[in-house]
């Protein structure tokens, strides 16, 4: 059940703590962007960024020139991501806001109405700030730095969970949600897939697939929306802490697989 309390522990939190849209949508970006591997090591970096980024994230990005202020991130970095990243994405977010207004505006410049789901519309977004990264030595030439571990794009066939995550916090209009991108039918979202979502996914029968990919995710959401047609990807929360608070354990366990009440359901169980 989605509650206040659920926000403590979800990188959700982040934007939450804004009122106008732009920084919302700022906030939501970079977070999600960000939200990999444990909370509680992207969290204090997260905290971290945006202190430093004041009381309206949208206006830093859109004030900040690299050459003058990269010393205001000194020693932000986190995993495959270094203070460069950091200072490229906040710089890259705004030049989308001063040509643009909001990143939103970018997004539907991409999305097209009769789109069966976001796909185009996050390719072409995503693919944007890409063409935009200028790389400066060999290695971030070579692998697209960690600037391309930020903006995953739909078209090579990824999960893209990140953005597909930010994507249901724009665009959904209850719960803990904002939805502030309103131009989107909540019915056009592609659920955030990790490995709990497909484990639980293919378990259910959902798909038949096993990969974290996109076509696992379309496949999830088109059996969620046999429930929700209107919004298929209201269960992200359940079905992900289904899998990690470990309900439904990576390796099969007598006691909690017993104790399920979807084991009926499962064709994991089934087998035995």
């Amino acid at each position: 059940m989605e509650s206040e309390e659920r926000i403590k522990n979800d990188p959700i939190e982040f934007p939450h703590r804004y009122s106008h849209p732009v920084d919302i949508e700022v906030t939501g970006f970079i977070a999600s962007s960000l939200a990999y591997g444990r909370i509680d090591l992207f969290k204090p970096v997260l905290n971290e960024l945006f202190s430093r980024m004041g009381n309206s994230p949208a206006d830093f990005c859109s004030t900040y020139l690299p050459r003058r202020d990269r010393k205001k991130l000194h020693g932000i970095r986190y995993r495959f991501n270094s203070e460069e990243d950091f200072s490229d994405l906040i710089s890259l977010t705004g030049r989308v806001l001063k040509k643009y207004g909001s990143l939103a505006s970018l997004f539907y410049s991409f999305y097209r109405d009769d789109s069966e789901d976001i796909r185009e519309g996050l390719t072409g977004f995503v693919e944007h700030f890409r063409s935009r990264i200028k790389f400066t030595g060999k290695k971030r030439q070579k692998w697209g730095g960690g600037m391309y571990h930020f903006l995953p794009t739909p078209r090579n066939g990824g999960a893209c969970k990140r953005m597909n995550l930010f994507l249901r916090w724009m665009v959904r209009r209850k719960g803990i949600d904002f939805g502030i991108w309103d131009r989107i039918p909540p019915s056009k979202l592609i659920i955030p897939l990790d490995t709990h979502i497909s484990r639980i996914g293919y378990r259910l029968g959902f798909t038949k697939k096993k990969g974290v990919n996109w076509s696992t995710a379309h496949d999830i959401t088109v059996k969620l929306s046999e429930f929700d047609p209107l919004d298929p990807v209201k269960y992200d929360f359940a079905l992900c802490h289904f899998g990690v608070t470990g309900q439904c354990p990576v390796q099969l366990d007598d006691d909690s697989c017993e104790r399920c009440r979807f084991k009926g359901e499962c064709r994991v169980w089934e087998l035995g």
